[in-house]
């Protein structure tokens, strides 16, 4: 895969990139496809590099192929959705619009979060599907967290290699790097269907069910009122477990990790499901809400210039960075402080000198 830095530079000849954007030609293998589309996505994370590329026209090929990412199959569906992603936030196409300005969002209420997400995980623009294309763990978790009653969602599996899916609360840590996810830490619970464990702890036991496939329902039932989490494999259920609430019984989240090249798509209700589960439950899009702003997944670039600017006002208390700096410490005379933040210091953060008195200072307007 290419790496990053000088040496990507010198790496991506004439003849690299001319073979890479060969490959992207409709008479490719779909697999050939895929692994020229991520190898160019790696070249483009040095700025010479994604500019050569952008150069290229590479953008004509990929608007043909990102309609594979609806596909019924699910190597062409991956295909889709990494043109998809790579036209959103990469090689953006003069005149096209940006797949998170026209999807429809209606009927989602809730969504994978992309403000609770680790850093190289690929979020679909409707909030439901899931990639990772990096060397790391990557982890996400749902927008909906809940504390009572029982509840299921839903996960269609488009690859068939790692990855560890369940439950997790906010106290679940995602360590990407040192390949922690979700049932890596006792306050969450996955299952996984390529390797037949279930994870809890960092521990893992085996289950009955057989490997997972492209295309398989893996179901995901949390009943808080038994204390008990039921995992399915197209209908299949296998026994409760309950580890997971000897350390935490609410505010549980449906959440997923990601081993390289794997990908999967969620449904928390705004479709029926495959396989509906006997007992009675609820689903997140019955009880969540989204503002229409919170539903938009922004590609990097506009995420990173909405960023440059929000810039902080000059007389704001260096503090909450939110009030005007308007108070003066005693004795020692700082006054980058608003009052509201000065009482709650009893010595200043600049000097630690003990706070006598505090002193709002009146602007003079001549």
């Amino acid at each position: 895969m290419a790496e990053t830095g000088p040496a990507s530079i010198g790496l991506l000849s004439p003849g690299i990139l001319e073979y890479l954007l060969q490959c992207l030609k409709l008479q490719s293998h779909p697999t050939v496809m895929l692994f020229a589309l991520i190898a160019l996505e790696k070249f483009a994370q040095t700025s010479e590099n994604k500019l050569t590329i952008s150069e290229s026209s590479i953008s004509d090929r990929l608007v043909t192929l990102e309609s594979w990412a609806y596909e019924p199959d699910y190597l062409k569906r991956q295909v889709g959705f990494c043109a998809q992603w790579s036209l959103d936030n990469l090689f953006l196409k003069e005149g096209r619009q940006l797949t998170y300005e026209k999807v429809d969002l209606s009927s989602i209420r809730a969504m994978l979060n992309s403000n609770d997400v680790s850093e190289y995980l690929k979020i679909s623009p409707h909030g439901l599907e899931a990639r990772c294309d990096a060397s790391s763990f990557e982890s996400v978790r749902c927008t909906f967290c809940v504390d009572a009653g029982v509840w299921y969602y839903e996960v269609t599996v488009v690859t068939s290699g790692v990855m560890q899916i369940g439950w997790a609360t906010r106290d679940s840590k995602f360590l990407n790097h040192e390949g922690y996810g979700i049932g890596d830490d006792e306050y969450s619970c996955a299952y996984d269907g390529c390797r037949q464990l279930i994870w809890y702890n960092a521990r893992s036991k085996p289950h009955a069910h057989p490997c997972w496939k492209e295309g398989d329902t893996v179901g995901f039932l949390l009943d808080l009122n038994e204390k008990q989490m039921i995992f399915f494999l197209n209908g299949n259920q296998l026994p409760p477990e309950k580890q997971v609430f000897s350390s935490t019984v609410s505010g549980f989240f449906a959440a997923a990790s990601f081993m390289s090249y794997q990908q999967c798509e969620f449904n928390f209700g705004a479709k029926p499901f495959k396989y509906p589960p006997s007992m009675k439950f609820s689903t997140f899009n019955d009880y969540a809400f989204l503002t229409a702003e919170e539903k938009i997944i922004l590609p990097r670039h506009r995420r990173l210039a909405l960023l440059k600017q929000v810039s902080i006002r000059e007389n704001c208390c260096s503090l909450c960075c939110d009030e005007v700096a308007d108070t003066q410490l005693k004795p020692c005379g700082h006054s980058d402080l608003c009052m509201d933040c000065a009482l709650q210091l009893e010595t200043c953060p600049l000097c630690r000198k003990e706070i006598v008195s505090r002193v709002r200072q009146i602007s003079h307007i001549s």
